[in-house]
């Protein structure tokens, strides 16, 4: 008994919940992998892989194991997410203020399954770009919630914002989160599509990659201000992330889509994602935020 507690105590939730936050930016990363090799496909039906195995049967193609290799990491975001719903609940009991923790792990683990059955309606729909798309936001949908649970686990203040500072945080992350969209727009229009047969949207490359980056410039010149204005760590790290990924898709850009630099620039998704979500949470008012003791003890973020 005593070993679980240690395991997943009060004690342990902020560890749980940034394990939790690492494998949902994982299975993003993992999710590019599969699309980015052509396996998404590789395993033709969902839930079973073949019309008669839940695995992979006969002679094993790097496809099979690239898409089964995904599938399976489904178990670890269960295992993580109930992990993290013991550590809050165990919280929470001792805490009655560490309610927010404990609602955003039910929330993160009934989340899981919901990726699991939209990730086998892609298969189903032999990859149509318009279920894809949605399958990658719930994933990003996750990592904002996985951000948060990090900030109540560990408790973060925040800094205090005027009116016009909190609602510029806010515009900052919507913006965001329209990039993103126009991005998983201008993926399904482009050439990998994770399996060769697979639909496009028909859109023009070209077109949609120019919205794309009009909202990246959008996005960036906000974060500008907001650095100007707030003056926080938060701030500063969302303006580097967003040079280093605006950087990366230039690149993929001008260089005609070289799947090495592709993954880099999908491995930016979450890493931009948690840098516009901490902005977000960082400058928003709370109790704790205000009060003399918490300036005193704040925790650099």
């Amino acid at each position: 008994m005593d070993l679980v507690r240690r395991v997943v105590g009060a004690r342990t939730l902020p560890a749980w919940a940034w394990a939790t936050l690492a494998v949902q930016s994982l299975i993003i990363v993992t999710g590019t992998t599969v699309r980015l090799t052509g396996s998404g496909l590789g395993c033709p039906t969902w839930p079973r892989c073949t019309a008669d195995s839940f695995v992979p049967q006969g002679e094993l193609t790097i496809h099979a194991a690239i898409e089964f290799g995904n599938r399976l990491l489904t178990f670890l975001l269960i295992a993580v997410a109930l992990a993290t719903f013991v550590a809050a609940l165990t919280a929470w009991s001792r805490d009655r203020t560490r309610r927010s923790s404990l609602v955003l792990a039910i929330v993160i683990g009934l989340g899981v399954p919901l990726q699991a059955v939209v990730g086998g309606i892609t298969v189903r729909t032999q990859l149509n770009p318009f279920i894809v798309a949605p399958h990658l936001l719930i994933s990003v949908a996750m990592v904002v919630l996985s951000t948060w649970l990090v900030r109540a686990a560990t408790r973060r203040p925040g800094h205090r914002a005027a009116r016009g500072g909190r609602l510029l945080t806010l515009l900052i992350f919507c913006s965001l989160m329209i990039s993103i969209w126009l991005g998983t727009i201008v993926t399904g229009s482009g050439p990998h599509a994770g399996d060769a047969g697979a639909r496009r949207t028909g859109f023009d490359i070209e077109t949609v990659a120019k919205l794309h980056a009009g909202s990246v410039w959008v996005l960036l010149g906000l974060t500008v201000v907001a650095v100007a204005v707030l003056r926080t760590r938060a701030a500063v790290g969302l303006l580097l992330v967003l040079l280093a990924q605006g950087a990366i898709g230039y690149l993929q850009y001008f260089t005609g889509l070289p799947v090495p630099v592709v993954a880099l620039h999908m491995i930016g998704i979450p890493a931009c994602t948690i840098a516009g979500t901490w902005l977000l949470l960082d400058s928003r008012t709370s109790a704790a935020a205000a009060s003399p003791a918490a300036q005193i003890h704040r925790v650099p973020s």
